[in-house]
């Protein structure tokens, strides 16, 4: 199995949106969802080799396209990040999330306090930035898996366990 890739941790990106917010469908010919990113963070793995620890600054973005089957969701979402050390990261991510019972109750507004399972929404991530310190960041693959943390009267997190793909 050496021929495949692998993955090795790399960061914990958790986003915070407020379902409180007006979206709405933006779309002429299907389901467009713009839902505001209002905060969160990324910090990296202790054992990740190029270590991040930055807050998302101003309103990002995640557009959310539902397919006409209503079993999947398509996300691609924009966000700008500012590190602990001042370096300014653009995060783009996209991805695909499985309409379980649990999901679908979240974006339904029904969710009760918790967590969804780990395992119905992957994610591709990409960043650019113009800071030397982090440039490294634009030539590597990050994938990653995530779930939505549900706390009524506060914003729903949503949490993503990212990994670099490396050789195998």
């Amino acid at each position: 199995m050496s021929e495949f890739p692998s993955l090795q941790p790399a960061f914990t990106v958790k986003v915070d949106i407020d379902a409180s917010l007006p979206v709405g469908s933006a779309s002429r010919t299907g389901s467009l969802q713009v839902v505001p990113m209002i905060g969160g963070t990324v910090k990296s793995d202790s054992s990740f080799n190029l270590p991040i620890d930055a807050e998302f600054v101003g309103v990002g973005n995640d557009y959310i396209h539902g397919d006409p089957d209503g079993k999947h969701l398509r996300l691609n979402a924009h966000g700008v990040l500012k590190t602990k050390d001042d370096a300014l990261l653009y995060l783009n991510y996209t991805g695909v999330i499985t309409l379980g019972p649990a999901e679908a109750a979240v974006f339904g507004g029904t969710a009760a306090d918790g967590s969804t399972p780990f395992g119905n929404s992957f994610t591709h991530f990409t960043f650019e930035t113009g800071d030397e310190r982090y440039k490294e960041l634009e030539n590597r693959v990050f994938v990653g898996q995530g779930r939505f943390n549900v706390e009524k009267g506060k914003p729903i997190v949503v949490e993503y366990r990212v990994g670099q793909v490396v050789h195998g």
